[in-house]
């Protein structure tokens, strides 16, 4: 979960003002509040999450210390590529994640047949990520998700309108899955250099390799 970290800072004399700072891991805020609470100039300090929520040091630390045994802090690049030749498509995702104060890396693609267009082959990767999700354990969070395509990530945010029929089948699919899961999806588009991970499972896919693997990082 990201969050951002609201406080009343107080001079010597009295005198206030308040602050906000960038969003920002709930872990990480967590960390930045309690230094702050030293310094003795500090008043109210909030957390406020994606939803305009607010939390206090004492329930975010509360929150924390719930899910440090499951899947947290979710990010998972995803990408699919449609080869026109054969008809046939690659989809790839990397999910890092933290779990008991340590951090991973699962990465997951496959090859499919039945599907007509990279567009299709985009959502589909998708919505690999989120079925690897479900079996991580993943619930009930935050999660973002990080594409290069724009008709995936502006259709999925309702910033561009779902014309066709098979999209507009694949997105309520991916968003029944998601609300089943109780995941919020934070939706990023970048570029495909930026995405070269996602990209390079789903290639490998296309070209009958297949990549099933977890390993744990020695940092995020």
């Amino acid at each position: 979960m990201k969050v951002r970290i609201e406080w009343i800072y107080r001079t010597l004399k009295g005198t206030e003002t308040s602050f906000s700072s960038e969003n920002m891991n709930a872990s990480k805020a967590l960390l930045i509040a309690e230094d702050l609470e030293k310094s003795g100039r500090v008043g109210a300090i909030s957390f406020i999450d994606s939803h305009d929520t607010a939390l206090s040091i004492k329930e975010l630390r509360k929150y924390l210390q719930g899910i440090q045994t499951e899947p947290h802090n979710v990010t998972v690049y995803f990408d699919g590529g449609f080869d026109i030749k054969t008809h046939s498509s690659g989809l790839g995702c990397a999910i890092y994640y933290e779990q008991n104060g340590k951090f991973f890396r699962l990465r997951r693609n496959a090859l499919v047949e039945e599907l007509s267009s990279n567009n299709e082959a985009e959502y589909a990767a998708i919505h690999l990520s989120i079925q690897e999700l479900e079996l991580l354990g993943v619930h009930h969070l935050p999660v973002t998700f990080i594409g290069d395509s724009q008709v995936v990530i502006n259709q999925l945010n309702d910033t561009w309108p779902v014309l066709e029929e098979e999209l507009a089948r694949w997105a309520d699919r991916i968003d029944e899955h998601l609300e089943r899961l109780g995941i919020t999806p934070e939706l990023e588009v970048v570029s495909r250099k930026k995405n070269r991970e996602a990209d390079k499972l789903a290639t490998q896919a296309l070209n009958g390799i297949e990549i099933t693997s977890t390993v744990e990082l020695t940092e995020q």
